[in-house]
């Protein structure tokens, strides 16, 4: 029996949000450092300049290969750009993993539509930009994998108001069902991480004040509780699982959602 093919060598992967919202392991940083331990060539894309510089310096510092691209994955002009400079240091992208996301917590009255807008075109038309670069070269070469990030949120009610995500995380869901199926028969996969709660540093710029309006420590203990496990997972949980997805240890995997959440899904269903 072959060991499993879980290796990236020879592959450059296009992380689209690369960065990281704060000091610590983004799901972007952490994604994109486990696809250079398997081998990949990183295009560490984000429009935080320092921030992706940072991944790429520890990717870098380990002896992988990696490259900065700094720019909006949510304009036409500039994901075009990313990508031909992507693809000029790297030639072309054998995986897109998309990782960008935001969103204001709130229900339906306290939601701004210029919130609601905006969420949507990072959170999903960015897919589409993205999808569009890179789609034509993996059709040419009959191969290629895409690897979008969503949300429990994007699936369930889970305990606050969080529209504007959570209506963009379940618009992902479905527009990587949709390339799976469109693209199954070029050779090319397509499918959805779905994380749970994640102690990333994100969470201390939305979430935590939902569950603590005085202390960090205090909203990470609350959120913990919630969890079957018990815990708030990692961002290397979901980067495993996402590297799993890349690779070719998922070839007959495509048009589905690994979604990795300690169990709490199972409480909302």
């Amino acid at each position: 029996m072959n060991a499993l093919p879980l290796s990236l060598a020879d592959r450059t992967v296009f992380v689209a949000g690369g960065g990281s919202a704060g000091p610590g392991w983004s799901i972007g940083r952490a994604a994109s450092v486990t696809y250079a331990r398997l081998g990949a060539r990183v295009c560490v894309v984000d429009r935080d300049a320092a921030s992706a510089a940072e991944t790429t310096a520890l990717i870098r510092a380990e002896g992988g290969a990696a490259e900065t691209f700094v720019g909006d994955v949510a304009e036409e002009a500039e994901i075009a750009r990313l990508f031909a400079e992507a693809r000029e240091h790297f030639g072309p992208v054998d995986v897109l993993h998309h990782n960008v996301g935001i969103g204001k917590t709130g229900g339906l009255l306290d939601t701004d539509v210029r919130d609601f807008d905006a969420a949507h075109n990072v959170n999903v038309r960015s897919l589409l930009l993205a999808s569009q670069q890179v789609l034509p070269s993996m059709v040419e070469r009959g191969r290629g994998a895409i690897v979008t990030v969503s949300s429990v949120a994007g699936l369930r009610y889970i305990g606050y108001p969080h529209l504007s995500y959570s209506v963009s995380k379940a618009a992902l869901i479905q527009f990587t069902r949709m390339i799976a199926q469109q693209y199954a028969g070029s050779g090319i996969r397509a499918n959805c991480v779905v994380p749970g709660l994640i102690d990333t540093p994100r969470i201390a710029h939305t979430v935590a004040k939902q569950f603590s309006a005085d202390s960090l420590d205090d909203a990470r203990a609350a959120r913990a509780r919630q969890v079957p496990m018990q815990r708030m997972g990692t961002a290397w949980d979901v980067a495993h699982a996402c590297a799993f997805l890349a690779s070719d240890a998922a070839a007959y995997i495509t048009g589905t959602e690994l979604v990795v959440d300690g169990g709490i899904t199972g409480k909302y269903a």
